[in-house]
């Protein structure tokens, strides 16, 4: 029996809130400079006005809870762990690196994800898609753009390019022919994918409690960064 998912991503640029039940329901993406906090919670009453669906009715609440923007991240968590902590229901946490590689399922290739980590790094993870599964090849991780260029020379298959850091490691390594950008509609994280991987989290009873979900960033925040180099000097 397929469960009810809220499904949240606020981890860059784009927000996307989807509203799933083993096909989409609804999916409300929205890619502007509006903030996150002006339009998060205004998407998910929409997607649920729209469907008639209620709060109560979720089976289960999901959000990509990072890596990302730091804030960005913070919200989305936060807006999640709200309405799971208020109506007693469980959370997934979703990578959000492994949510881009869901939105490539139907190609026969490595997803290369890559968000744009600023100071030359992205926040990445690689996956080879084969028979619209997506294996991960290595942990979530932060990594120096012309480190990850080096990885990428050993492949000879295609290599696809997703997420916002996208094209700044294809200016990297352009000169690899097997390299190549994914198009707009799936090189972005997108709600509906961080819902698919929620469910198959909940069929393996992978699911945790509102007051556990927690933001994964993988490195420091600059604040934080700054006050140990101060502590240092």
């Amino acid at each position: 029996m397929s469960m009810l998912i809220l499904s949240v991503d606020s981890s860059a640029t784009p927000a996307s809130v989807c509203l799933y039940d083993g096909k989409v329901l609804a999916e409300y993406f929205i890619n502007t400079k509006l903030t996150h906090s002006q339009t998060l919670a205004a998407m998910i009453e929409s997607v649920l006005q729209i469907t008639g669906i209620k709060a109560e009715d979720i089976d289960v609440f999901a959000v990509n809870n990072g890596p990302g923007s730091f804030t960005g991240v913070r919200i989305g968590v936060s807006a999640v762990k709200g309405m799971a902590y208020a109506l007693d229901k469980p959370c997934a946490a979703v990578s959000t690196l492994q949510s881009m590689a869901y939105n490539a399922l139907a190609e026969n290739a490595v997803i290369c994800a890559c968000m744009d980590a600023r100071r030359q790094q992205v926040y990445n993870a690689l996956f080879r898609i084969t028979d619209n599964k997506a294996i991960q090849l290595q942990n979530d991780r932060a990594i120096a753009i012309d480190a990850l260029t080096e990885e990428l020379k050993a492949f000879d298959e295609q290599v696809i390019l997703v997420g916002d850091g996208a094209e700044l490691v294809y200016n990297s390594c352009k000169e690899l022919k097997n390299i190549r950008l994914a198009p707009d509609n799936i090189r972005f994280q997108r709600a509906s994918s961080t819902a698919m991987i929620a469910s198959e989290k909940a069929e393996r009873g992978e699911v945790i409690s509102a007051a556990t979900l927690m933001p994964s960033y993988l490195r420091l925040s600059q604040a934080e960064r700054e006050r140990l180099e101060k502590q240092k000097g």
